[in-house]
């Protein structure tokens, strides 16, 4: 029985799909055929029965009030509010009118003038991306850059250690010292906090490196308020530090690295002192974070992707993913460093995606946009004009940088868009068809995570609400309305799940889809110490030397700089621009909001109230401002109006704004995103949401 009193005929296993590194195994509870209630599975091991307060309420969101249960088409103004902007049609009819116009896009401007558009809003295996990619390959459609998130670090964690595996989430709970390195745990990762928490009882230090005093911060022993963009400046400093006082593991450094020698020099200079002048940290500081990281091998990095979302992201993930292997913290299960474990599964992506299917046209694929550029991509293109504009697993209205010209994309009359959702969401108010999707109870998939080392499978708990139907449903519908002959646009669900990975890969040795099926969730073999995975222990780098790469050749062949530095951001102090506009802004999530995509669910963000902008009193005392004044933020890309917030949460000449909220919230006029940038970072196309700056001032 339920905790609303309902008997529960059915528990079905689940997978989070949620852009979140726990990834957890959950339950679906059933009576009478409807979603009573979500609770965590208790059998796996990380998850461990909790979830956050977002997916522990997931019935409001399948059975919300303005779910999308119908397709519609436009019948207002593109971006108008109200029920009468749209009217409900059939599936055949959304269909019918999609393949007429998309074919007719491509007989007079070519496929590439078809741009498909989503990232994270569904993380399955076959939600994410299966049907879709075959389908836009098999018409050569343009192929999305997905950078929006994690490709900086991704780029620089991939040059030095080769892969993307960290540290065993489970055995931070043993660690001695554990560094949480521009990430909110309690918000973003709840799991691991967890494990910090444990470890915390047990004796051990917890030290939060982040320009924002978040939760997870203030309940750190200590906060480092660092300027944004400046980590590697820091990360170099422990460098110098370590080497100066010897506190290496030179067994470790001989046989698992390459370019000591020479990083040895590159960090001669970069002293605390140095590192304090840049990165706003006193020296003293450093000195301390530096010895107490060489003390004990049990020393563990959290890094997550905020410090990576700046000019120099790549880099600075190169840079901070170096240490461990200074110290030899890779020895212990409960030392090094985790950023992501994504790389640790077997993915069958070829089967998957099929990118065979792509045509060539004079020997060249279909061109590639990157997803962090669409304002540009809609309104200067470099290249043929997007013509058509295909959104799921996506609110790029909300999401996207430099928000102005990605609205102005969407105003586009002449643009045909097509938005696949839960909701009529930002970007749905500027379609021409909106098409209903389910969510996770509603259909299969198979799910992978970038913060433990499991498969969780999810399977279908309920009936689609209304007419809404899975990403993979809608494509292969798509596919026979425009007459695509090709086998693989009709494989249905079951047999993609099956195929999504390669079960002869050594790390699914002795393990089965049986035993996945059976327990919901399979760890993924790798060498273990104390039963806790232990990717680096005794090297195995997956570089082409094999060891950890302090200087890099591959690096030096692209004519990038092969050894750790720091590279400042686009809009940082020293910048041009930071002139006019002194602040940097910092633009965190929410802890109830997933991006965007908990922000219309009131019993979750009701109360946050409105957007508030979080500024430092010096910085308000020289501005003349006082708690709860009303004050424009802008810069030249866009402004937004709001309240402020004097707190010393956010450090001096830094503002703060927590986001998650849909663009018409009320309380706050323009939008977070409208301030914020396309330039890209150093690594990876990656994007730059951290490296903005802007001025304040009194409305």
């Amino acid at each position: 029985m339920s905790a609303s009193g309902a008997v529960i005929d059915r528990v079905v296993k689940g997978a989070c799909p949620h852009d979140c590194p726990d990834t957890c195994a959950l339950e679906y509870h059933v009576a009478d055929g409807k979603l009573i209630e979500v609770k965590g599975s208790s059998a796996h091991s990380v998850t461990a029965g909790v979830l956050c307060t977002k997916v522990a309420k997931y019935p409001l969101r399948t059975y919300h009030p303005t779910r999308l249960k119908t397709p519609l088409k436009r019948v207002g103004p593109k971006g108008g509010r109200g029920e009468d902007q749209f009217v409900p049609v059939s599936w055949d009819e959304a269909l019918t009118t999609i393949a007429s116009r998309l074919t007719a896009i491509m007989a007079a401007s070519g496929a590439e003038a078809i741009l498909p558009y989503s990232y994270a809003g569904n993380m399955g295996m076959l939600q994410y991306g299966s049907m879709d990619r075959r389908f836009f390959h098999a018409i050569g459609a343009s192929q999305l850059d997905r950078t929006i998130c994690a490709s900086a670090g991704a780029a620089g964690l991939t040059v030095t250690l080769g892969s993307r595996m960290g540290t065993d989430i489970e055995a931070f709970a043993h660690s001695e010292l554990i560094i949480i390195w521009g990430s909110n745990p309690i918000t973003s990762n709840l799991h691991l906090w967890s494990r910090c928490q444990e470890a915390k009882r047990r004796g051990a230090r917890l030290i939060a490196i982040d320009p924002y005093r978040s939760l997870s911060a203030e309940k750190c022993h200590q906060w480092l308020a660092i300027k944004p963009g400046t980590d590697a400046a820091l990360a170099l400093a422990m460098m110098h530090v370590l080497i100066r006082d010897d506190l290496l593991d030179h067994e470790y450094i001989a046989r698992h690295t390459s370019g000591f020698v020479a990083l040895k020099e590159r960090v001669a200079d970069w002293t605390p002192e140095m590192a304090a002048t840049i990165c706003g940290i006193p020296a003293s500081d450093i000195e301390a974070l530096s010895a107490a990281y060489g003390a004990t091998k049990k020393a563990a990095i959290r890094l997550n992707y905020g410090m990576q979302r700046h000019g120099g992201g790549g880099m600075a993930t190169r840079t901070i993913a170096c240490l461990p292997a200074l110290t030899g913290a890779w020895r212990e299960a409960s030392g090094g460093l985790q950023l992501s474990t994504s790389g640790a599964y077997p993915m069958n992506l070829a089967y998957l995606e099929r990118p065979d299917l792509m045509p060539k046209r004079n020997g060249k694929l279909p061109r590639t946009i990157n997803m962090n550029q669409l304002g540009d991509a809609l309104t200067a293109p470099d290249g043929p004009a997007v013509k058509a504009l295909f959104v799921y697993n996506s609110n790029p209205a909300a999401v996207a940088p430099d928000g102005n010209k990605v609205l102005a994309g969407l105003a586009r009359e002449d643009l045909f868009t097509v938005v696949h959702d839960v909701f009529v969401t930002d970007t749905a108010r500027y379609a021409d068809i909106v098409l209903p999707a389910t969510t996770s109870p509603e259909h299969d998939d198979i799910n992978r995570s970038y913060g433990h080392y499991d498969l969780v499978i999810n399977r279908r708990a309920i009936a689609p609400v209304g007419d809404s139907l899975p990403n993979t449903e809608l494509f292969r519908r798509l596919a026979r309305a425009m007459s695509l002959s090709d086998p693989c646009v009709s494989e249905d669900d079951e047999s993609l799940i099956r195929h999504a990975f390669d079960w002869t890969h050594p790390s699914l040795a002795g393990q089965s889809f049986d035993t996945l099926e059976r327990d919901g969730f399979l760890r993924l073999n790798y060498p273990k110490q104390n039963g806790f995975i232990t990717p680096f222990a005794n090297g195995g780098f997956g570089t082409a030397s094999g060891k950890c790469e302090f200087y890099s050749e591959a690096l030096a062949q692209r004519g990038l700089d092969p050894l750790p530095n720091y590279v400042p951001p686009h809009e940082g102090e020293a910048s041009e621009i930071a002139k006019s506009l002194p602040l940097s802004l910092n633009t965190p999530p929410l802890r109830n909001s997933m991006n965007s995509t908990f922000g219309n669910i009131e019993a979750l963000m009701d109360g946050y109230g409105p957007p508030a902008l979080q500024m430092h009193p010096i910085d308000a005392a020289d501005r003349t401002l006082v708690e709860g004044q009303r004050v424009r933020a802008w810069n030249q890309r866009g402004g937004m109006e709001l309240a402020v917030r004097i707190t010393e949460n956010t450090r001096p000449g830094v503002v703060t704004v927590l986001w998650g909220h849909w663009r018409d919230h009320p309380g706050a006029s323009g939008f977070v995103n409208d301030l914020t940038s396309q330039a890209l970072a150093d690594m990876g196309g990656g994007a730059t949401f951290y490296d903005c700056r802007v001025e304040v001032a009194a409305l």
